[in-house]
């Protein structure tokens, strides 16, 4: 029996293990802290390139189902896009369940820095929705295995300006591909999501003078884009209807799927968000037929990782900004790969990073 099809039978019988099996997970952790309230999930998907490294997601989940899909996709992520950003790291996730303005406390965090701390360094945590350089500072105090501390601390601070950096040069390549320049002068472009890498991605494209139009559910930030930026603000049963050139999806993922597909009108989707694709397979062929260019998200908002790789040996962001140029022809390479093989940009994507993994895995063990 083919593992696919293992995958399938167990799903059926449990429906974690058949999942650590569909994504191919080496290790998953469930946390809980009835004291404080923690109840949080660890994915460690891949150690080959190095130690698992990825974000923790602090977010209120419906149900404990939808969390755990949420983290072994984000862990996946994680792993090839260290893979295809040249970094010797391998793909973790965390997510803690609940509202982070209700429930996020001193003591939580630093319980939940006690938990990373038993896995030894397997995995590393650092920021994602809902937490901050001030809470990593709070969970080091349990742990040494964090990345994103303060400035004040030796680390990188706020990783969202190279973030942000590398999809706004993973942008001009798209446009160089699709509209024979790199220029996004004049070019219409909807930046869905203000959190701090959006922001500071309409700050890069107002200043080369792209036609913005901007959504976000806080309408303090989108205020902010209108008045400092000149981004005209839209609404969400408006803005998929737009006649637009790129799609800039910079909140959580999904957001690319049946529905909004039949009324996507642009050429380009580029945009930070983890996850664009609902469906990577289904939702990746319709928008290569639909003839979009999609750049690969995990390759596009890369320059997070990349940023807090260059904690690990001494932080300085001048290198970690150096690294993230190269986004710009790793997105190039990824769309070249994809037109000569006649193949979807995220199947190219997957395939260097999986490439990458085999060729280091024949001399390297599992971290």
């Amino acid at each position: 029996m083919e593992v696919k099809d293992v995958a399938s039978t167990t799903l059926a019988q449990n429906p974690v293990i058949g999942r650590m099996l569909e994504y191919n997970h080496e290790q998953l952790v469930f946390c809980n802290d009835n004291e404080t309230g923690l109840k949080a999930i660890v994915a460690v998907h891949n150690t080959i390139l190095g130690p698992s490294l990825g974000g923790t997601r602090f977010w209120n989940y419906n149900n404990e189902t939808e969390a755990l899909i949420d983290v072994l996709r984000l862990s996946r992520g994680m792993t090839y896009k260290s893979a295809v950003a040249g970094i010797n790291l391998g793909g973790g996730k965390a997510v803690i369940i609940g509202d982070p303005k209700k429930i996020k406390s001193e003591a939580l965090l630093r319980r939940f820095g006690k938990f990373i701390n038993t896995l030894g360094g397997k995995y590393i945590t650092a920021e994602d929705v809902g937490v901050n350089t001030r809470d990593m500072e709070i969970i080091h105090n349990e742990t040494e295995f964090v990345a994103g501390l303060p400035v004040s601390m030796g680390g990188g601070g706020d990783p969202s300006p190279v973030t942000a950096y590398g999809v706004y040069v993973s942008m001009k390549a798209s446009a160089k591909e699709v509209f024979g320049n790199d220029s996004l002068a004049g070019k219409k472009v909807l930046v869905q999501g203000l959190g701090n890498v959006g922001m500071h991605l309409v700050e890069h494209l107002a200043k080369e003078k792209a036609i913005l139009s901007v959504y976000d559910i806080s309408e303090e930030r989108v205020k902010i884009a209108v008045e400092k930026h000149g981004a005209k603000a839209t609404t969400p049963d408006k803005m998929f209807d737009l006649d637009i050139d790129i799609y800039a999806p910079c909140a959580l993922g999904a957001t690319v799927n049946d529905d909004t597909l039949a009324k996507l009108k642009c050429s380009i989707i580029c945009g930070a968000a983890n996850n664009q694709l609902a469906d990577e397979k289904v939702h990746g062929e319709i928008v290569t037929k639909k003839g979009i260019l999609y750049a690969p998200d995990f390759v596009v908002n890369s320059g997070g990782i990349i940023n807090v790789y260059y904690e690990l040996d001494g932080y300085v962001r001048e290198r970690a900004m150096a690294h993230a140029e190269k986004i710009y022809d790793t997105t190039w390479n990824i769309i070249q790969t994809a037109k000569t093989e006649k193949i979807p940009t995220y199947m190219a994507a997957n395939r260097i990073a999986e490439q990458r993994i085999e060729a280091i895995g024949k001399i390297k063990v599992r971290f």
